[in-house]
C-alpha cells in the first residue's frame, strides 16, 4: 500500500520543494532511477529532462544542481530512516531490543508495511551504498556544514547514540559508535558486492542479515567489553 509522507527538508538543497508538485515528485521519482542505472558521474539534468519528457530549465527550478539534488535524495532516506526507527522502536522499553531494531533499519530501510508512491526506497538505498559519501567528502563539506546541509545525518546519528547510552549510560563515544555503524552498514555492503576481499560477508539475492548481524556483533562486543572495564574499575 502506497503511503503520503512527506518530510521537511533543508529549504538550502533545493529552490522549490518537489514534494508539493506532481512535476518534482516525477523529479524525484525518475532521478533515483536513472541515477540507480548510469551512476551519478554520467546524470545529467539533460538526461533526466529526456527520460520524463520535459525540460532541464524545469528541473533547475527544482534543484540548483546535480550535488544539491543527490544531497536532497539522501537527506530524504537518512529522514525516512529515522522515521522508521522512530516507529519500529514506539513502546519498546528493552534498549538492546531497540538497538537491534535500528541496526537492521539503518541496513535496510526497505523492510516495511507500506511504500512512498514516488519513491522506490529499494533503489535509493542502493544509490546511498554507492554514492552516498560523494555527498560530503568534497572541498566544499564545511560550507555545506554551515548551512545545514547534513542536519537530518546528524540527526539519526544522534537518534542511534542516544540508544546506545540507553544501554550503556557511560560510554564514552556514543556519537562515534552511531557513525561508524551507519557508515559500516553502507561499506560493507557495498564491499561484499564489488570488493569482497574487504569484508568477512556475503550477500546473496539481497538478504542483508548477513550485515545485520556483522553490526549487532560489533556493537554489543564494544558496548560489553567497556561495560566489563568499567565494572572492574
Amino acid at each position: 500500500m502506497a503511503v503520503a509522507i512527506q518530510f521537511k527538508l533543508n529549504e538550502e538543497l533545493y529552490e522549490r520543494d518537489p514534494q508539493g508538485t506532481k512535476l518534482g515528485k516525477r523529479i524525484i521519482q525518475h532521478s533515483i532511477l536513472l541515477i540507480d542505472e548510469i551512476g551519478f558521474e554520467d546524470f545529467t539534468f539533460k538526461k533526466l529532462a529526456d527520460r520524463i519528457n520535459s525540460t532541464e530549465a524545469s528541473i533547475y527550478r527544482y534543484f540548483q544542481n546535480k550535488h544539491k539534488l543527490l544531497v536532497y535524495l539522501l537527506c530524504w532516506y537518512w529522514e525516512w530512516m529515522k522515521f522508521r526507527i522512530d516507529y519500529n522502536t514506539t513502546n519498546i522499553p528493552d534498549p538492546k531490543k531497540k538497538l537491534k531494531i535500528a541496526i537492521s533499519t539503518i541496513v535496510d530501510t526497505a523492510k516495511r508495511n507500506a511504500s512512498i508512491d514516488f519513491v522506490d526506497e529499494d533503489v535509493l538505498h542502493r544509490i546511498v551504498v554507492a554514492e552516498g559519501t560523494k555527498t560530503y567528502h568534497t572541498k566544499r563539506v564545511d560550507q555545506e556544514n554551515k548551512k545545514g546541509f547534513w542536519l537530518t545525518y546528524k540527526s539519526l546519528n544522534k537518534k542511534i547514540a542516544d540508544i546506545v547510552l540507553e544501554i550503556h549510560p557511560n560510554y564514552t563515544y556514543p556519537r562515534a559508535l552511531a557513525s561508524t555503524l551507519l557508515e559500516m552498514a553502507n561499506n560493507h555492503i557495498y564491499f561484499a558486492e564489488h570488493l569482497p576481499s574487504m569484508t568477512d560477508i556475503t550477500l546473496d539475492d539481497g538478504n542483508f542479515e548477513p550485515v545485520e548481524r556483522l553490526l549487532e556483533t560489533f556493537a554489543f562486543d564494544v558496548l560489553d567489553c567497556h561495560q566489563a572495564t568499567d565494572t572492574k574499575n
